[in-house]
């Protein structure tokens, strides 16, 4: 049966295919936004040891620091590069899903919409801008040890499982994870300190393995936020305290947003919806998702055969509240719905679509009428998730070719940077627009491209990317 589910690995390769489809098609090799910081301060010098040994480099993802060298030595700072290697994170992390999938014996069914949820695009913008591609690897090293620790917890760990516990971490936190960490490491607490306790409880024992595994969780983690603390970091605005006794309403707005644009993304939500009632009925089903799947967990003890859908769904609402907690100070209440935040709630999605995967076919015949009703509101669920990533899709399908425009005036700008205005340089490239003073940090990154002959200034020198 293993062997019959095999083509499943042709799914990540048929949604990578389109990946690198869809970011050609919507954008165009000209640095913006983020890159102008990276520019300025790791270009040209990304050989430099002083620019990697610094106290805070653990936050700025040591991984990043490989890939500008490699893109600079052989792509000439190319953003298609950045952008094939996002794609490429994403096939890992949903072939890693289906090695999980062939495993644990799911349904083609349930494969096929897991695949369609995982290559949706909701996530254009970590897609097209590319800056953000380490992130992607970031969440396939999760999904791996989040498979590897399943099949310990549930018996049927392979030889050296043990030890991929151990070193997983160490290689994540410290080289590729960056912020995403934070949750990450709570959540194997949460199931290393659940599975202490239970075995100190029902076996009157403790198990030293997992004291180990949380070990070599614990000191990477504490070296991140070593490194962190060397960042410096924001401040003012009024406290989270203050804030929520003032306005409690926000919060509750501010998740449910959160929640709803694991359906609907933020600019089909704008142009859309009027009032907040579509934002709230949405949320609050999604939330009911989420409770129904953490229900279908404990009713069947689905956690003792499979644990990776239990972590997802604890990962996917840890990343909602985080996002809310880290956010909340901007008083935007849709600042949740951002796609830059899709990759991290796509895990409680994924993590409800396996629950639900499992419950399917768990009520006995005299459960007839629990299992029509339990099989009609994890239909609609799923039909809601579904119908989420193909709008989400079609829209940004549909408003490609106009970010591709836009990113080509953006290169004809860039190649006469020298005759524009800094208020020119500053909008166009989407750099800290509030600030006057971005206009001088865009010339001068522009001025580091074109001294090198790196990014667009390269592909006017051979007619690159017509």
């Amino acid at each position: 049966m293993i062997k019959e589910r095999k083509w499943y690995y042709l799914m990540p390769l048929a949604g990578v295919i389109f990946g690198i489809w869809f970011v050609r098609i919507a954008s165009y090799d000209v640095v913006y936004s983020d890159y102008i910081r990276l520019v300025n301060s790791y270009l040209p010098g990304v050989w430099d040891p002083s620019k990697f040994f610094v106290p805070d480099v653990l936050t700025r993802v040591p991984a990043t620091y490989l890939g500008r060298i490699i893109n600079t030595t052989f792509f000439h700072y190319s953003l298609t590069f950045d952008q094939v290697m996002g794609v490429l994170g994403m096939g890992v992390s949903s072939a890693v899903l289906m090695a999980y999938c062939i495993q644990k014996k799911i349904g083609p069914v349930w494969a096929v919409i897991m695949m369609m949820v995982s290559f949706s695009l909701n996530k254009w913008e970590m897609m097209v801008n590319g800056s953000g591609w380490i992130h992607f690897w970031a969440f396939a090293g999760f999904y791996y040890h989040y498979m590897v620790l399943d099949r310990v917890l549930t018996g049927t760990a392979k030889p050296h499982d043990g030890v991929k516990l151990c070193f997983l971490p160490w290689l994540l936190i410290l080289c590729v994870a960056g912020q995403y960490c934070a949750v990450y490491t709570a959540v194997l607490l949460l199931i290393y300190g659940g599975k202490l306790i239970r075995d100190r409880v029902c076996e009157k024992k403790w198990k030293k393995e997992y004291i180990v595994y949380t070990v070599h969780l614990l000191i990477p983690f504490g070296l991140y936020l070593l490194s962190n603390s060397y960042g410096g970091g924001g401040g003012g605005g009024s406290s989270l305290i203050a804030q929520l006794l003032d306005t409690p309403g926000y919060f509750v707005r501010f998740m449910l947003k959160s929640l709803a644009s694991a359906v609907v993304g933020v600019d089909y939500a704008q142009s859309h919806f009027s009032t907040n009632l579509p934002y709230n009925v949405i949320g609050l089903l999604v939330a009911a998702a989420y409770l129904l799947a953490l229900w279908l967990q404990y009713r069947y003890r689905i956690y003792e055969k499979a644990v990776l859908p239990l972590i997802f769904i604890i990962s996917g609402a840890a990343n909602h509240f985080l996002i809310m907690l880290a956010r909340w100070s901007f008083l935007k209440e849709d600042y949740g719905m951002s796609s830059r935040y899709a990759i991290q709630f796509q895990l409680g999605v994924l993590g409800i679509l396996m629950t639900f995967a499992y419950a399917w076919n768990v009520y006995s015949r005299k459960e007839r009428v629990r299992r029509a009703v339990g099989r009609l509101a994890m239909l609609a669920c799923t039909c809601m998730f579904l119908a989420g990533a193909v709008n989400d899709t079609h829209e940004e399908l549909g408003i490609a070719p106009f970010r591709r425009i836009l990113c080509q005036n953006r290169a004809q700008i860039a190649l006469d940077f020298e005759n524009r205005t800094d208020d020119e340089l500053r909008e166009n490239f989407e750099y800290d627009t509030s600030n006057p003073d971005a206009g001088r940090a865009v010339r001068n990154a522009l001025t580091i491209l074109k001294d090198n002959g790196w990014n667009v200034f390269h592909n006017a020198q051979t007619g690159g990317q017509e």
